[in-house]
């Protein structure tokens, strides 16, 4: 799953935040949960119109593009 086809931006949904396709959860909302230690069952759980695939598929894209920046450095 692609970056473009888990996220979307529109000023029609909160003000152009990047929210998760088909719900109105902003992306930060799931790194804002990772980096205070929630699990990932925790935001699911929270926040039950992101699917489990979306998610992961947030983090791994979020990890390659951190990855890749290193090793460029």
């Amino acid at each position: 799953m692609q970056t473009q086809e888990l996220i979307v931006s529109s000023p029609d949904i909160l003000g152009g935040t990047p929210v998760f396709i088909g719900t109105r959860v902003p992306v930060k909302n799931l790194t804002d949960y990772i980096e205070a230690g929630d699990t990932l069952d925790e935001f699911l759980e929270d926040f039950p119109s992101v699917s489990r695939e979306q998610a992961v598929a947030l983090i791994v894209s979020k990890r390659l593009r951190r990855s890749c920046r290193k090793s460029m450095k």
